[in-house]
C-alpha cells in the first residue's frame, strides 16, 4: 500500500499513535485500539451490505468480528487522489488458526455455526443481493475445463505436467458434469416441490471461511475478511473450510465425521443443506482451479508445485468418492 495512503487517516475521528505495514495495509495504534486501513474494491453497495451484517453480529454477541470505522462524514470508505478506495476496520494483532490443531478446528466448525445463526436478513429487506447461484458458477466452470482440454489436445509437444493433466482430464470432466447435471436436477425438483426453505429470512455466508481469516489473540478467536459476504447457502463456508482440512488429512472419515457433528451441535443442517454440502464436497473444484490457473497463466514455465498439486489430487481421488459415498451415504434417500 501507498504511504500516502497514511494521509487518508486524517479523515477519520481518531489520533494515529503510530503506523506499520501488514498483511498488505496499513496497521493502526490509535487512540481507539489497534485498526486496519487497507484497499477496498468493492461497490458501495456491498460495503453497506457487509457493515449491516457485521453490526448485527455484533449485537447478537456470540462471535467477534471486525468492525467498519466510518469516517468524520460518515462513509464507510474513503478516496484517494486517484480514486482508490480504502477502509478502515478494527484489528487484533494474533496468530491464525492452525490447521494442524484439531481442537482448534474444531473450534473454527463452531465459531462459523455461530456465526451462520447471525447473518440472516429479513427477506423483506431493500436492496439485497440476488441469492448466489451454484448452478450458474459451476457451468461456467465446466465450459472453461472444456476450454482446457481443447487447448490440451489441440498442444503439440507437451511438458510432463501437460501430460500428466491431459491424462487426468477426462474422468475429472465428466464428474464435474454429472455432478453439475444431478445437483442442477435435485434444486429445480425442491423449488417444484417448495422444499426451497424458509423464505421469510435470507441467509448470508463469510464468503472466505478459511484460517487466515481466523484470528486467535490473548482475548479469543476474532473473524476478519468478510469483503466476500454473498447470499447463498452457509453451508458454502463449511464446504470451503471442510475441504481444505480434508484434502490436508486425506479425506478422513472419521475427521469428516466429527467436523460435521461439530457444526451440528451447534446449528443443525436441514437435509436440503445436507445435500447441498454434498455436492459442492464432489465437484472436482481442486481440479478445476489447477487446469484454470494453467491455462490463465505463463507456460513457459509451469512451477514444480504444480506437478505436485496435480498428482496429489489424482491420489486422493478414490479416498475423496468413499468419503463421500460414507458420509453422505443418505444423500439418496433425502433426495
Amino acid at each position: 500500500m501507498n504511504d500516502r495512503a497514511v494521509e487518508l487517516l486524517e479523515q477519520y475521528e481518531i489520533e494515529v499513535l503510530r503506523t506499520r505495514k501488514g498483511r498488505g495495509a496499513i496497521v493502526c495504534d490509535t487512540n481507539r485500539g489497534c485498526l486496519i486501513f487497507r484497499e477496498y474494491s468493492g461497490s458501495q453497495e456491498r460495503i453497506e451490505l457487509q457493515n449491516r451484517l457485521l453490526k448485527q453480529i455484533m449485537d447478537a454477541g456470540t462471535v467477534k468480528v471486525e468492525v467498519i470505522i466510518p469516517s468524520r462524514e460518515g462513509t464507510l470508505f474513503v478516496r484517494d487522489n486517484e480514486g482508490t478506495k480504502y477502509v478502515l476496520k478494527t484489528w487484533r494483532e494474533g496468530r491464525e488458526c492452525s490447521i494442524q490443531d484439531k481442537e482448534e478446528c474444531m473450534e473454527a466448525v463452531r465459531l462459523l455455526a455461530r456465526l451462520h445463526g447471525c447473518m440472516e436478513l429479513p427477506a423483506d429487506c431493500l436492496n439485497l443481493p440476488v441469492a448466489f447461484s451454484p448452478e450458474k458458477e459451476y457451468d461456467k466452470h465446466n465450459r472453461e475445463l472444456k476450454r482446457v482440454r481443447k487447448y490440451l489436445q489441440q498442444k503439440g509437444q507437451k511438458t510432463w505436467f501437460e501430460i500428466s493433466l491431459r491424462g487426468a482430464f477426462d474422468p475429472f470432466l465428466e464428474q464435474a458434469l454429472s455432478v453439475t447435471e444431478e445437483w442442477g436436477q435435485y434444486q429445480r425438483e425442491a423449488t417444484q416441490g417448495g422444499k426451497s426453505g424458509d423464505t421469510a429470512k435470507i441467509a448470508f455466508c463469510h464468503g472466505d471461511y478459511q484460517y487466515h481469516n481466523i484470528i486467535q489473540d490473548g482475548r479469543g478467536w476474532f473473524l476478519v475478511n468478510f469483503e466476500k459476504c454473498m447470499c447463498d447457502n452457509p453451508v458454502r463456508d463449511l464446504c470451503l473450510l471442510m475441504r481444505k482440512l480434508l484434502e490436508k488429512n486425506n479425506w478422513s472419515i472419521s475427521l469428516g465425521e466429527e467436523l460435521l457433528e461439530t457444526y451440528e451441535k451447534e446449528r443443525p443442517l436441514s437435509a436440503g443443506s445436507r445435500i447441498d454440502l454434498y455436492y459442492r464436497l464432489a465437484y472436482p473444484e481442486k481440479f478445476w482451479k489447477i487446469a484454470n490457473f494453467y491455462y490463465n497463466s505463463g507456460k513457459a514455465w509451469i512451477p514444480r508445485k504444480n506437478q505436485e498439486k496435480l498428482e496429489k489430487v489424482i491420489a486422493q481421488e478414490k479416498e475423496k468418492q468413499h468419503f463421500l459415498d460414507q458420509v453422505f451415504r443418505e444423500v439418496g434417500r433425502l433426495r
